[in-house]
């Protein structure tokens, strides 16, 4: 039996957290000197030379500046090379696959990030306050590394269709089909585009199914029974909106006030279940049901649900001069010339209010007649002459009241109704 034996030599090389001289163990995986240390900041050579501060070093980089350098060893980067990732050490990646990321392993791409170009179109003044990017607006996230290529976009923005003066209308004198029977009251813009692709609209005798049709304003417009029987199944409906339903789209975690319309809340005494042809709930009546004019959350009353396009117009449109009428009840006084000014005077946001009809209901209410409505528009009235608001229900639009409608219940808009 032969016996080896090994001569020990203890190693040289010292560790931070050697304890013995000479039992110090090497690394498990050798420092990269292209690494920066993860157990010390990283040095800011830059700064450190702006104020004339010796860079320290960390006990990594004193291990590696003892180490003797290799001829195989990486030169140290450029400042100005961009590091990929942290792993990158300046050496080409031996790696046969077409999509190495290794810039001397393949060719430059189209729209290569390329350093000396990036000097040249560093932001620079060109006048008019101004500055060039090296990027054409309005391309999202267009950069040089994403193969964005810098054109002549922006620098004639007469020819640039973007930059382009809104088209004028070669007939500005001759309306648009559509226009023209929303005008006369006959639906909505948006049905009117529906029932011309549908072939349902004739113009002088001639069917139009082309949108975008220019018609004299004297034209006369013919609509097909097809589309006045589509017309009679479209639905308008009246809810007694209680407090907490917003009237539009759910916000802030409170439901629309739409979700009321079903038919457990339908009002028994509805006049459209007791005609001699009832009309039935139907979820297709919910389809693109919307609220023609809001209802603050912490106000209560009479709220319109309608399908009908023309309906919509005639209470919110731009020209709309439908009354509304509200019951509110206040705190505090109110002086004459405060109900003076209530009727006409004020002023929201800089524009003067339409005159109004405001009296005593009782001796802590009052009585509001409005022909337009501004956001939250009787409760900050109130406010400039002093009063509170603690109550405010609507009661009436048009000639529609909310009657006997209990709070939460609805009917639907009777055919002999009219707003």
């Amino acid at each position: 039996m032969t016996t080896l034996k090994l001569n020990k030599k203890a190693t040289e090389t010292p560790t931070a957290n050697a304890s013995k001289p000479g039992l110090a163990k090497h690394p498990v995986r050798p420092v990269d000197p292209a690494k920066r240390s993860r157990v010390a900041a990283p040095k800011n050579d830059n700064a450190n030379r702006d104020m004339n501060i010796a860079p320290t070093k960390s006990a990594g980089a004193q291990l590696i500046a003892r180490k003797e350098p290799k001829a195989t060893d990486a030169a140290p980067r450029p400042e100005n090379q961009r590091q990929r990732n942290h792993r990158f050490d300046g050496k080409p990646r031996k790696d046969s696959t077409p999509d190495s990321r290794a810039p001397a392993e393949r060719a430059v791409q189209r729209g290569e990030f390329k350093r000396d170009e990036f000097k040249r179109n560093q932001p620079k003044d060109v006048g008019a306050g101004r500055v060039a990017t090296g990027r054409d607006t309005p391309r999202r996230g267009g950069k040089a590394r994403d193969g964005f290529e810098q054109g002549d976009f922006n620098k004639d923005r007469a020819t640039n269709p973007m930059f382009a003066p809104k088209p004028v209308a070669a007939n500005p004198d001759m309306p648009r089909l559509s226009k023209r029977m929303a005008e006369l009251g006959l639906c909505s813009r948006r049905e009117a585009d529906e029932w011309i692709s549908n072939g349902w609209v004739k113009v002088d005798g001639v069917v139009i199914d082309t949108l975008g049709t220019r018609i004299h304003p004297d034209a006369r417009i013919e609509i097909s029974k097809a589309a006045e029987k589509h017309q009679s199944e479209i639905v308008t409906i009246l809810l007694h909106k209680p407090i907490g339903y917003v009237s539009g789209q759910a916000e802030d975690g409170y439901q629309p006030a739409i979700v009321l319309v079903h038919p457990d809340n339908q009002w028994p005494e509805d006049p459209a279940l007791h005609q001699p042809n009832p009309r039935e709930f139907k979820r297709g009546h919910l389809h693109g049901l919307a609220p023609a004019g809001r209802l603050d959350i912490d106000s209560t009353g009479l709220l319109v649900l309608t399908q009908d396009g023309r309906v919509a117009r005639h209470l919110i449109g731009e020209d709309s001069t439908i009354e509304k009428e509200y019951l509110v009840r206040v705190e505090g006084v109110l002086s004459e010339q405060g109900l003076k000014m209530l009727n006409f005077g004020l002023s929201l946001d800089g524009v003067m209010l339409k005159p109004a009809k405001v009296s005593w209901q009782n001796e802590d209410q009052l009585r509001f007649v409005l022909r337009e409505g501004r956001k939250r528009q009787i409760r900050r009235m109130c406010e400039l002459v002093g009063l509170n608001v603690v109550g405010l229900k609507r009661v009436r639009i048009g000639s529609v009241s909310l009657g006997k409608l209990p709070l939460g219940q609805w009917r639907y808009l009777r055919q002999n109704e009219k707003f």
